[in-house]
């Protein structure tokens, strides 16, 4: 029906704009259109694909007035559908609906990067564009299934052709790809598909770019083979390529301006090769190579031979191999350490003698149950560190040994290149993090704890914290050297994926305009990876810790966007309300400080929560930095959105949604969900924002937040009255702090549903009844009687 009304326009409407030109020359200027096919294909266009009025206005002239399109002589000569959005009803049903370009007979390049075209590729698109085509880019549109030979045939003139980021399967079709004699760059990057990548591909003539990354291709580079002259970038990376490199190959990536094969399982030497990455292979000269183990088990999997490296002669007599020299210095290493930690075991039972009578009156005045000895001895002195005290510490924890793996320095030194300035990472703030590769093949990162570090000794902290376990959501920890006085070293596993700060959007390229954003899937499962990570820390460890630095940057994603919570040299036992004195809190002043706007901020529990709150705004409108900052324009801008949060209006959600969030009915209330979970942790008296363990629920239920229950006919009379108390169990004591958030429609709201739920009736007890299930999720917190800030 809407395919059929957009033809049945077109023609109208052309005449229109026909009619509203002047006469003359004019009906043929540069700037509009006047094609009726162009305009009736323009139209079926809108349709299929549910684009907004807004963007592309009925009865306005779509070369002036439509977002995207470029028009040359009157007719439509390229089409840009990146960052364009679906209606409602649109994203509901999202498909690969785009007939309309086969009356698009001018048309030379198509970009609909980022926009979702689910489902697999016409075949007829090949033969239904325009001869004149020159670029197609479909990039992370969720292209799926294969690619039809018939869908590449009769693109002759094809100048650019980039599919990546998408879901699509199969073996490549070897034949339509070569027909693609002008073809300058290709990118298939990150997809699944199967087979080999086509020989024909190395000889396009005119090729110059090609990206066939994280592709699951397989198979040995041809042999003899002369590849195209043109080439100057080729990545091979993350694929199951194997064999020798011939050398027609090595004097290939030794000229190009960059080539990328790592990740692969190609054998033999590579001496030829130049600068080309060519890191996790099985390369007999090259460091950095996957484990003979590794090697021997992917060839034999294929029923293919491998010989792998002739093991050396032995040495002569009265020579000395390197061996024996490098276990000379592992058992100086190793005996070192030990005389270290016999030091530092004399140390702490001499620290733990003093303290004695300091953890008894602790006792007596009724504080948490005390930590065990070499656990407390190293935290009070990091949280003297933090706090800039002057208490030194020289001692290690005694759990030292049993945390991870000991290297010696000269091994992490060898995997940084001599900590070489090429592999820094970035600059933190408790060390320099360095990028590493250690002799197994294991990628990792190296942090560097030197003199110049203010709080050198935090690097204890998290020592004594993955002593108590390595948790799942925790950075994966490698191992430490502690053999130097002044430098200290900790080895960290790499995450693939980075931090969410520059995983949220993300960019496709260097040459692509706009981002890539992270799926809604993703963002709650991010969400949910930090709460479980913050529960561990709140819930399971004794004394409680707190991490003090929830932000985007902390929160690192793995290959599989699964949650490793960073930057634990942050993390100190949480200093709870009973060591203060009743006169303490009596005097204590409003709590801005742990709101995060000071630069001490408490260790406390809550103001953890407070830093996740932000995290969750930033995941939900998808806005930069917020977690990172406290200033004043962060505090507006946290003021101004919180006004749009209302649990009854889902709504008011529209301002304040990332607008590159494409999602459907249940995914925007979950969205909603998230936000109200914000707004309760953002509450700015500390004693009303709820516990990382109820959080978590809500979170892993984000349904059950803003959902009736709608098992019987009595649903709708009891939904005002279930909503108040729901209100009273998230907000706790919003209502009276109007005057630090401003005006909000939430405080009527809340009024008007007392107000019924106090009229009596059955409405009273299945207000009852729902306050017993939404508290199952998201409990009333324990102190919300306490009126202090």
């Amino acid at each position: 029906m809407m395919r059929a009304r957009g033809l049945c326009a077109a023609p109208l409407l052309l005449l229109l704009f026909l009619a509203a030109a002047p006469p003359g020359p004019a009906h043929a200027q540069q700037g509009r259109l006047t094609s009726r096919a162009d305009l009736a294909g323009l139209y079926l266009l809108r349709g299929s694909l549910g684009l907004r009025a807004r963007d592309w206005p009925r009865r306005a002239d779509p070369c002036t007035a439509w977002t995207g399109i470029t028009c040359r002589g009157g007719r439509v000569v390229a089409l840009t559908l990146a960052g364009l959005r679906r209606t409602r009803l649109g994203r509901l049903a999202p498909r690969f609906a785009v007939e309309g370009l086969r009356n698009l007979s001018r048309l030379e390049s198509l970009t609909a990067a980022g926009f979702p075209l689910p489902g697999p590729i016409p075949r007829w698109l090949g033969a239904g564009l325009a001869p004149s085509f020159q670029a197609l880019d479909l990039s992370a549109c969720a292209v799926t299934g294969e690619i039809a030979a018939e869908a590449l045939a009769g693109l002759a003139n094809l100048t650019s052709l980039s599919l990546a980021g998408n879901l699509l399967s199969g073996p490549l079709p070897a034949a339509a790809l070569a027909g693609l004699a002008r073809l300058t760059t290709l990118n298939l990057s990150g997809n699944a598909f199967s087979g080999a990548l086509p020989d024909a591909v190395w000889s396009l003539p005119q090729l110059r770019i090609l990206d066939v990354s994280r592709t699951n291709l397989t198979g040995a580079l041809p042999s003899p083979l002369v590849p195209s002259p043109n080439l100057q970038a080729v990545d091979l990376s993350g694929n199951l390529f194997y064999g020798a490199v011939p050398d027609s190959f090595s004097q290939l990536f030794t000229r190009l301006a960059t080539a990328d094969i790592s990740g692969n399982y190609f054998e033999g030497n590579l001496t030829a090769a130049g600068n080309v990455s060519s890191a996790m292979n099985c390369f007999l000269d090259v460091a950095g190579q996957r484990t003979l183990e590794d090697c021997q088990q992917f060839y034999a999997g294929h029923g293919l031979p491998y010989a792998g490296p002739v093991p050396a002669p032995a040495p002569p007599a009265g020579t000395k191999s390197k061996k024996p020299k490098n276990l000379k210095y592992i058992l100086i290493g190793a005996i070192g350490g030990g005389v270290l930690l016999l030091a530092v075991v004399a140390a702490i039972v001499f620290c733990v003698v003093c303290s004695g009578r300091r953890r008894n009156d602790q006792r007596e005045s009724g504080s948490p149950s005390a930590p065990p000895p070499g656990v407390q001895g190293s935290s009070r002195a990091v949280t003297a560190a933090a706090a800039g005290g002057t208490q030194p510490t020289t001692a290690s924890p005694t759990n030292t040994v049993k945390v991870g793996d000991s290297f010696a320095y000269d091994q992490l030194a060898d995997a940084t290149s001599g900590f070489a300035d090429e592999r820094i990472i970035k600059h933190g703030h408790s060390g320099d993090l360095y990028y590493g590769l250690l002799q197994d093949g294991t990628t990792v990162v190296v942090k560097r704890i030197t003199s110049r570090v203010t709080r050198k000794e935090a690097y204890m902290t998290e020592l004594d914290l993955f002593g108590k376990g390595l948790h799942q959501r925790l950075v994966p920890f490698v191992g430490h050297c502690l053999d130097k006085e002044d430098e200290k070293v900790l080895v960290y596993r790499f995450v693939r994926n980075g931090d969410l700060s520059s995983s949220l959007h993300r960019k496709q390229g260097e040459e692509e305009e706009g981002m890539q954003s992270l799926d809604w899937i993703k963002r709650l499962k991010i969400a949910t990876g930090v709460a479980e990570a913050l529960c561990y820390l709140h819930h399971e460890c004794t004394p409680p810790m707190v991490h003090r630095d929830v932000q985007a940057s902390s929160i690192l994603l793995d290959d599989k966007f699964e949650v490793r919570l960073g930057s634990l040299s942050e993390v100190c036992p949480q200093e709870g309300e009973s060591h203060q004195n009743v006169i303490t809190k009596l005097l204590r002043f409003s709590s801005t400080a742990d709101q995060g706007s000071s630069g001490s901020p408490s260790a406390t529990c809550s103001y953890d929560v407070y830093c996740f709150g932000k995290v969750l705004l930033e995941l939900v409108t998808g806005r930069l930095g917020i977690s990172a900052s406290s200033d004043s324009k962060t505090s507006d801008w946290l003021d101004n959105t919180l006004r749009y949060i209302n649990i009854y209006e889902k709504e008011l959600m529209s301002k304040i949604i990332d607008p590159s969030l494409i999602i459907d009915e249940d995914h925007l209330e979950e969205v909603w969900a998230m936000a109200i979970v914000a707004k309760s942790c953002l509450n700015p008296r500390s004693s009303k924002r709820p516990p990382m363990k109820y959080i978590l629920k809500a979170l892993e239920n984000p349904l059950k937040v803003v959902r009736e229950d709608n098992g019987s006919s009595s649903a709708r009379l009891r939904a005002t009255s279930s909503r108040g108390s729901w209100n009273a169990a998230f907000f706790g004591s919003w209502r009276h702090s109007s005057s630090e958030i401003g005006p909000s429609r939430d405080d009527h709201m809340f009024k008007r549903s007392e107000t019924i739920k106090s009229s009596g009736g059955s409405n009273g007890e299945h207000s009852s009844s729902r306050r017993r299930q939404s508290k199952e999720i998201f409990p009333e917190p324990s102190g919300s009687r306490d009126t202090e800030d």
